[in-house]
């Protein structure tokens, strides 16, 4: 028997419901906790032959919140430490909303990572400007809010230069730069910092903010893709490079759709051996 139009329709629409509500269960209920490791090699112009290989384990919007368990927190700190990395690197959004309940216990979860060349974190949008600084420093993790440190590993320099969020404008990022004459790698939460660090030539940028998307509709994409130069993963301007995670926590709903949260490590490479 022939099926009307209306009773095709009304199955379609049962089915994409279906289909929606399926995925949105998996997302919240699995996807989300499903922290992986994601391996991934950024050309820096000009990086010395001795930091070649420098392996950095990047961990960034952790959103530790009701939403965000410790546990979720705590597998994203043993993931990074299973991989031995050289050098780690926080690249903010530790709490959501800046909500102090969290902010001593997310610093304390974090409190285990360890690396030969030291632990260093940046402030997100989600960060205050004083509790949550200090509950990283407590717990000996170095916090660089517009300001550069200079490491030797290897024999050679290399400067970390780390931005707060709020920090936007290319002389600001210039003065925060100022005299830096070995490899920077700028720590920026926001990838828009990009573009001011193209106009700087900066050789090579670590960044977060932009969950990946946090939802990706197939045949859609995520719907901030548009707003960043790069939503995930490697991408370049200029003589610049970046590397974007899809960071670890949830904000505002807590799903993950084709979009799994990850421990990045990131492994800086000469442009020549890309």
């Amino acid at each position: 028997m022939l099926l009307s139009r209306r009773a095709v329709l009304k199955g379609v629409l049962a089915t994409t419901v279906g289909a929606v509500t399926g995925a949105a269960a998996y997302g919240v209920g699995y996807e989300r906790h499903q922290i992986g490791v994601t391996h991934a090699a950024l050309p820096v112009s000009g990086l010395p032959p001795a930091l070649d290989g420098l392996r950095i384990a990047l961990l960034t919007d952790i959103h530790h919140s009701r939403t965000v368990p410790a546990d979720d927190v705590t597998q994203a700190v043993n993931l990074a430490m299973a991989q031995r990395p050289d050098l780690i690197v926080l690249g903010g959004d530790y709490v959501t909303f800046g909500d102090r309940a969290y902010v001593g216990p997310v610093a304390e979860l974090l409190s285990p990572l360890r690396a030969p060349h030291g632990v260093f974190a940046i402030l997100g949008n989600h960060d205050d400007d004083r509790d949550m600084p200090a509950a990283l420093s407590k717990r000996h993790i170095a916090v660089l809010r517009d300001a550069r440190t200079r490491l030797e590993i290897r024999g050679e320099p290399l400067e970390l230069a780390g931005l707060r969020f709020w920090t936007r404008g290319a002389s600001d990022l210039a003065r925060v730069l100022r005299k830096a004459t070995d490899t920077v790698l700028l720590l920026a939460h926001d990838p828009r910092r990009l573009t001011q660090a193209a106009e700087l030539n900066v050789p090579a940028v670590l960044s977060g903010h932009t969950h990946g998307g946090q939802v990706v509709v197939p045949g859609v994409g995520a719907v901030a893709r548009r707003r960043f130069p790069v939503l995930a993963g490697l991408g370049a301007r200029e003589n610049t490079t970046i590397f974007v995670s899809r960071g670890i926590g949830t904000v505002y709903v807590p799903v993950r759709i084709n979009c799994p949260p990850e421990v990045a490590m990131v492994t800086l490479k000469r442009r020549s051996q890309i």
